[in-house]
């Protein structure tokens, strides 16, 4: 790719799977590059918060260390009323293939309980955050107690899609 990419233009030009892989190439774990499609996700308008969060996503599955200077303020983000699905899903997504510092563990337990206990929140939603909880506690035993206790009372009502991974987490906590 050219020197004169312009990652804002190449949000906008298209939301596909394809357009979204090509930015992740470009971004490759270079840490400016990702300084730049936060700056794009942390401050654009809403279409641009959207795409860019699937994008940041992608970027910190392949090179989870990229995260650690940005996690509050994606957590923060993923917090925010109003925020758009994609935002959430993508946010907590990430957040699966992050090895979350203690001093940020609260935060993110905090937004994944939430996430579970609200009604209106989306199926995968719900069930990344479920995942993040597990991996918190391994490091914080503690917390076992009240996930499963979460996910239990979600298992009778909820999809195919909660029951299967409440299962799966329920297990991996026992």
């Amino acid at each position: 790719m050219a020197i004169s990419f312009d990652l804002e233009s190449e949000i906008l030009k298209e939301h596909s799977k394809r357009q979204t892989v090509k930015i992740v190439s470009w971004i490759n774990g270079d840490e400016t590059r990702f300084a730049q499609l936060m700056q794009q996700f942390l401050c654009g308008e809403p279409r641009i918060v959207q795409r860019s969060s699937w994008i940041v996503s992608l970027c910190i599955e392949n090179h989870p260390s990229l995260i650690k200077p940005w996690l509050s303020k994606i957590v923060k983000r993923a917090g925010e009323k109003n925020i758009h699905n994609a935002v959430k899903r993508n946010v907590v997504r990430a957040l699966q293939f992050v090895d979350i510092p203690r001093s940020q563990q609260g935060r993110a337990a905090n937004l994944c309980f939430y996430f579970l206990q609200n009604v209106g929140e989306p199926v995968a939603v719900k069930a990344f955050s479920m995942t993040v909880l597990a991996n918190i506690a391994v490091q914080e035993p503690d917390l076992k107690q009240e996930i499963k206790l979460v996910i239990e009372q979600m298992l009778p009502y909820g999809s195919a899609g909660i029951q299967s991974r409440g299962r799966k987490v329920l297990k991996q906590l026992s």
